[in-house]
């Protein structure tokens, strides 16, 4: 009987199992989590034959190696990055047959910071209300990969699409984030309300799969004193005591104490996934959905 698995020869900086998340639990205190740059999860799932919601992995900057115990039919989209088999160059953004007990290897990202593999029959780990998502925040879903581990694999549903490359955006040179004032606007003062909306932020070093942290002047408040915890929703530009905004991405918390003096909306957030530190950074005031 086939042997439908990978091992993980090189786990990279940080991989993880990624779906479309584990949406309708903040209620218990569970964050969504799910593909950062869920459009290209689902590219990529297209390429090689499976429904959008199945599992995939997703790369943070150096990529990762994998060796199939089966043939298996592959993908990888998202960070442009270099991608072999056995050596051998491969195309990156179509389908690839790769040979049961071959090396795939996905490199370093060229650009942008996560790449996505998508695998024939989709990564098969147990899924945890409902999704095989990792959470890096509340531990739920698979650990990160480490070097060694193995990774169940479904079966193929159907034929992978006959295409030679499929064009995907490209990481972002400046990313511009449209945001809905509020909730917590009133907390700040008019100049820094000004200041949001006008001035230069970069993305942090420090940023993670939890918040988009972002570097530049700082927004004052023109209040003292701390709110009660409340809920927090994905998208949520959340201001710390140092005044520093944090645009809260998928694995964020459920609750927070700090304001939020907006929301960004949601289609403007897998370009986040992509900003490599350092990326200019604008936000633009807007009304409504």
């Amino acid at each position: 009987m086939t042997d439908r698995a990978l091992a993980v020869v090189r786990a990279g900086a940080l991989t993880t199992v990624q779906d479309r998340g584990r949406a309708g639990h903040a209620h218990l205190g569970v964050p969504r989590s799910g593909a950062l740059d869920a459009p290209a999860a689902a590219l990529v799932n297209r390429l090689v034959g499976n429904p959008p919601d199945a599992a995939v992995l997703e790369t943070t900057l150096t990529g990762c190696a994998l060796r199939p115990r089966c043939a298996v039919t592959v993908a990888v989209g998202g960070a442009p990055c270099p991608v072999t088999v056995d050596g051998r160059p491969v195309s990156w953004g179509a389908p690839v047959d790769v040979p049961a007990g071959a090396l795939l290897d996905v490199g370093p990202a060229c650009s942008g910071v996560r790449a996505y593999v998508a695998l024939a029959g989709g990564v098969l780990v147990e899924p945890v209300l409902g999704s095989r998502s990792t959470d890096l925040l509340s531990g739920l879903g698979p650990p990160p990969l480490t070097d060694g581990a193995v990774l169940p694999l479904g079966r193929p549903r159907g034929r992978h699409t006959r295409v030679d490359f499929t064009p995907q955006p490209a990481p972002p040179a400046e990313l511009v984030l449209r945001v809905t004032p509020g909730p917590r606007a009133g907390w700040f003062t008019p100049e820094a309300t000004r200041v949001f909306t006008s001035a230069a932020y970069r993305v942090s070093s420090a940023s993670n799969r939890i918040g988009l942290r972002l570097d530049g002047p700082a927004l004052r408040r023109a209040r003292p004193g701390e709110l009660p915890s409340e809920g927090m929703v994905l998208g949520a530009v959340q201001v710390p005591p140092d005044g520093r905004p944090v645009v809260f991405l998928a694995d964020h918390p459920t609750t927070g104490g700090y304001p939020v003096i907006g929301v960004v909306r949601g289609a403007d957030l897998p370009a986040a996934a992509q900003a490599v530190p350092g990326t200019p950074v604008r936000f633009v005031a807007v009304r409504g959905r």
